[in-house]
């Protein structure tokens, strides 16, 4: 089959699309033929040699994709060839055949093409593991998301807002701000002229956001803490500024906050399977009706992958660059 092969770590410039052997089909799993995936910036970290993939996992980029099922194992119930499926993957989207474990896949609601489709479970479910289930966001909760134009934030943004909350966001631009807003952020800051902290504070009366999502890290960890209400949680899911910071712990006793550390990819496959039929019973009704949707920039073809990985290493994107497979 085709895949996107990367000879040895490196710029975009690395990858190109090259023959590998198709993956065997495994017990408790499903095969599908991908018609599109999407890029993220694990893949650009794994693409330079800073993200090995989990022991086990296929070496190919993709941690999400989307397509037609071809073959079902002898074990598996609720799929059948021929089931539109989109997948979160631990590697291997960037190919035209993956075989992932069934309790990953979710199935493609009518509303959705497979292109789009391809751009949901990778972020939609991070955000619900860790705003919703180790943010525990209280009901009516506000959560402040670092990246509102990013998949994350894009996906942030609908999924508090369907379930009742205020999102701030942070952007790197007046025009992302302005598209955040129209995705229904309450507040979105220009992380390069504002202040985020005053904006959390402002969003919520003064007591600060339940939740923080952040993907920066040690540049941003001191500031994320003042935004937080009493008790609340930062989540870490990106160390995109830097890994090593230095705080007083005096305010985490006093305030009762928490620094969450979180990973979706490596997350045993039972584990995973919990948290997408946990997304499914929640949002899934959303989903099927229109009310939440992936937002996509643009879809390329397979092979324009190192043009993907260039725009997504400068944020010129709003929301998901997506790769069309078949």
């Amino acid at each position: 089959m085709k895949a996107i092969v990367i000879d040895a770590p490196g710029d975009e410039s690395a990858m190109h699309l090259g023959e590998v052997p198709a993956p065997v089909l495994e017990p408790g799993c499903i095969r599908i033929r991908v018609a599109a995936t999407a890029v993220n910036r694990a893949d650009l970290l794994q693409r330079q040699g800073l993200y090995p993939p989990p022991p086990g996992a296929s070496e190919i980029l993709g941690l999400e994709c989307a397509g037609e099922v071809v073959e079902v194992a002898t074990d598996v119930e609720g799929w059948r060839a021929g089931d539109r499926a989109m997948a979160l993957l631990a590697g291997g989207g960037y190919a035209e055949e993956v075989v992932v474990h069934a309790g990953s896949a979710l199935h493609v609601p009518g509303r959705l093409s497979l292109e789009e489709a391809a751009a949901v479970p990778e972020v939609f479910l991070t955000v619900f593991l860790n705003v919703f289930r180790l943010g525990a966001l209280p009901e009516g909760g506000a959560v402040l998301v670092h990246g509102g134009g990013s998949g994350i934030g894009t996906a942030s943004i609908q999924l508090v807002k369907a379930a009742g909350g205020t999102v701030v966001v942070t952007a790197g631009s007046e025009e992302k701000c302005r598209r955040c807003l129209e995705l229904g952020a309450d507040l979105a800051v220009n992380y390069r002229t504002g202040d985020f902290v005053e904006a959390a504070r402002r969003a919520t009366g003064g007591r600060g956001v339940d939740v923080v999502l952040d993907s920066i890290g040690a540049p941003y960890l001191e500031k994320n803490l003042a935004a937080l209400a009493v008790g609340g949680k930062l989540v870490l899911i990106g160390l995109m500024g830097g890994a090593r910071a230095e705080i007083g712990l005096g305010p985490l006793l006093v305030r009762r906050l928490e620094v969450i550390g979180s990973t979706l990819r490596a997350r045993p496959a039972p584990e995973k399977a919990a948290i997408a039929a946990a997304f499914r019973g929640r949002f899934g009704a959303a989903l099927d009706q229109g009310e939440i949707r992936p937002i996509v920039d643009r879809v390329l073809p397979l092979e324009q992958a190192p043009e993907a990985h260039r725009l997504v290493k400068a944020s010129e994107h709003f929301g998901k660059v997506v790769l069309r497979v078949a």
